[in-house]
C-alpha cells in the first residue's frame, strides 16, 4: 500500500544518535524509495559519518545505531515551551516520554536537553500548513470545530529533567499520503532549543494500533489508503532503533481512552545533525496537492528546499 515513485537506491548515513533497544551497535545502508518531491530535489546526496557505541556493563544493553533522518516540509521554528501540545485539537490521548542519554557516556541521562516534537492532527493537517492536501478524503481541516491556534497546535518543546525525561500530552497522529503514522523531533544540546541539534527523527506508531485508531472520531473521516510501516519510505524495519515507540494502552479494552507512548533515545552532544539539506538523508513525499501553501507564522522558518516529509 505504499506509494512509492523512482525507487533508487541510496546509502544513508547511520549517524551518530543512537536509541536503547538492547541490540547490539550495527551500521549500513539503507534502501529507500527515491520519491523526488519539491522539496527533496537532492535527497540523494548524503554525507559519510561514522557512528561507534559500546555497551555499557554486562547485563545492561545499551545503543543501537539509529540513523537521524529529514526534518520535512512542516518544521516551523519557535514551537513553545509547553508539555501541552494539543491547542484544542481533538483526537486520541497520546502521553509521550521520551529519555535523553549520553551514547558516548555510559547512557547517562542528558539533563537540560530539549526535545522537540511536531505532527499532523486526526485528518493529516499541520499547523502553518492547513491547506495542504493530506490526500484521500478529509473534511477541510477548518471544519473540525476546534478552537486550536491553526499556526502552534501540535508542536512543542521540552527540557529534560535530571533524569533526561520530557513528558508531552498530545493526540495521536492521523496520516497523509503517502506517510504512515509518525512525529518529528529533535534533540538539541547546550543552550536549550538554541543550542546544537544532535539528533533529527521521527517517531513510529504500530500499524495494528495506528490502523485501530482510525476506525475511530474524527480519524474516521480521513478515509484512503493509509501506508503501513513496511511501506514507509523513512521507516526502516529497525524497530525501536528506527524510532518505533513502546505504547501501552489506558484501557485494555477501549482505545479511544488513549495510549502512553515512551522511547530512550542516545545522542552524542558532539554531534550535529539538523536533518535539513544533504545531511538529511531519507525521501518522505509531497503531498498530493504539492507544496505546502499555509502561511508559516510570523517569523517561522519555511520548508527547506531539500527538505521531505
Amino acid at each position: 500500500m505504499g506509494m512509492t515513485g523512482n525507487h533508487k537506491d541510496t546509502s544513508i548515513t547511520r549517524r551518530r544518535a543512537l536509541a536503547v533497544t538492547g541490540g547490539t551497535v550495527t551500521a549500513g545502508t539503507l534502501g529507500w524509495a527515491g520519491y523526488r518531491s519539491a522539496f527533496a530535489a537532492d535527497a540523494t546526496t548524503t554525507t559519510e559519518a561514522t557512528a561507534t557505541a559500546s555497551a555499557t556493563s554486562a547485563g545492561s544493553a545499551c545503543m543501537t545505531l539509529m540513523s537521524s533522518v529529514t526534518e520535512g516540509p512542516y518544521y516551523l521554528d519557535g514551537a513553545l515551551v509547553r508539555k501541552d501540545i494539543t491547542d484544542g485539537k481533538s483526537g486520541v490521548p497520546l502521553t509521550l516520554r521520551l529519555t535523553v542519554v549520553d551514547a558516548t557516556d555510559g547512557c547517562t541521562p542528558v539533563p537540560g536537553a530539549a526535545v522537540e516534537i511536531w505532527h499532523c492532527d486526526a485528518w493529516g493537517y499541520y499547523s502553518g500548513y492547513t491547506t495542504a492536501n493530506p490526500g484521500g478524503s478529509a473534511p477541510a481541516e477548518s471544519e473540525d470545530g476546534s478552537t486550536a491556534d491553526d499556526t502552534t497546535y501540535l508542536r512543542g518543546h521540552q527540557i529534560a529533567n535530571a533524569n533526561g525525561v520530557v513528558k508531552f500530552e498530545t493526540i495521536f497522529p492521523g496520516w497523509y499520503t503517502p506517510r504512515t503514522c509518525h512525529i518529528h523531533l529533535k534533540v538539541h544540546t547546550g543552550g536549550e532549543k538554541g543550542g546544537k541539534v544532535n539528533y533529527t527523527g521521527q517517531l513510529f506508531f504500530a500499524d495494528e494500533i495506528a490502523e485501530e485508531i482510525f476506525t475511530l472520531e474524527p480519524y474516521a473521516k480521513h478515509s484512503g489508503t493509509y501506508t503501513e510501516l513496511a511501506d514507509d519510505m523513512v521507516y526502516d524495519g529497525g524497530g525501536a532503533s528506527s524510532g518505533l515507540l513502546t505504547l501501552k494502552a489506558v484501557h485494555k479494552s477501549d482505545p479511544s481512552k488513549g495510549y502512553k507512548g515512551s522511547l530512550t533515545l542516545g545522542v552524542d552532544p558532539d554531534a550535529e545533525n539538523t536533518g535539513a539539506g544533504s545531511g538529511g538523508g531519507g525521501a518522505g513525499g509531497t503531498p498530493p496537492s504539492g507544496a505546502p501553501t499555509g502561511t508559516p507564522p510570523s517569523g517561522g522558518a519555511a520548508p527547506s528546499a531539500t527538505a521531505s516529509s
